[in-house]
């Protein structure tokens, strides 16, 4: 069994004020949970139960009756050993989940998050293209960031830049999605980038760098492209330049 501790029924223990923590046996029907959910829930604000993200029945039964996903607790001690436990919950205060809203939020709680980041692609009279040097790593990057929860992408790339270097600089259509695959403990993305049109190299007289986060800014050739950004990077901006003329690609991955 996966859930702490093992029993042969399915039992709320209350662990705190107001939190029931809800255990069962394997082959528990998910009614059965379901019911214990909603009475344990009538005395608890909030009834949670931790589960072994390699159980996948465990994960379906506490999906299904009615307790949301919130996240990894990473180095629990069961039997002596850190383990990693899923923590699904339901309050309360939690809508329903035969209205529409509940059941919204119950599904929203563990479908797929993916990470965005948004990208303008700004450049001068020469077809230089801007470029940051950053201090959180060696290569230099397309100005932007990543897109905060809820936020649109259009809206975020226009106040990653007025952020990072003071500059107010519109958006224009998107020219490239680009999905990054998982590297080095960052989970996968899609960076999007935007046309940030073509201004006077003089514009960045009225940089006021973000100092934490940017080094310098610069119209960059794209033999400078190549030599300053990662691979990746350097593909992107190219790709992302061939969108622009419209005859490149409108998706890549990792700028292919």
């Amino acid at each position: 069994m996966t859930q702490e501790p093992t029993t042969e029924q399915t039992v709320a223990h209350t662990v705190a004020e107001g939190v029931a923590r809800l255990s069962w046996a394997p082959d528990e029907p998910v009614d059965v949970v379901r019911r214990e959910v909603a009475a344990a829930l009538a005395t608890h604000a909030r009834v949670e139960a931790l589960v072994d993200p390699d159980d996948e029945a465990a994960q379906r039964v506490a999906t299904w009756s009615g307790m949301r996903r919130e996240g990894i607790m990473r180095g629990v001690t069961v039997d002596g050993s850190p383990v990693d436990r899923i923590v699904y919950a339901r309050l309360a205060s939690d809508v329903p989940v035969h209205e529409p809203e509940g059941f919204r939020a119950l599904l929203n709680s563990f479908l797929p998050r993916k990470r965005a980041i948004a990208q303008l692609l700004a450049r001068d009279t020469d077809d230089r293209v801007l470029l940051c040097q950053l201090t959180y790593k060696q290569d230099w990057d397309l100005p932007g960031g990543v897109v905060e929860v809820g936020e649109s992408p259009h809206v975020a790339v226009a106040r990653e830049v007025e952020e990072e270097l003071g500059l107010t600089l519109p958006a224009g259509p998107l020219v490239l999605t680009d999905w990054l695959p998982p590297w080095s403990g960052w989970d996968d993305a899609l960076c999007l980038v935007f046309d940030g049109g073509a201004h006077d190299a003089s514009v960045l007289e009225q940089v006021v760098r973000q100092e934490r986060e940017i080094r310098s800014a610069e119209f960059c050739t794209l033999e400078q492209v190549d030599e300053r950004c990662a691979d990746f990077t350097a593909r992107r901006v190219r790709s992302a330049l061939a969108g622009l003329r419209g005859d490149g690609p409108a998706y890549t991955e990792s700028g292919r």
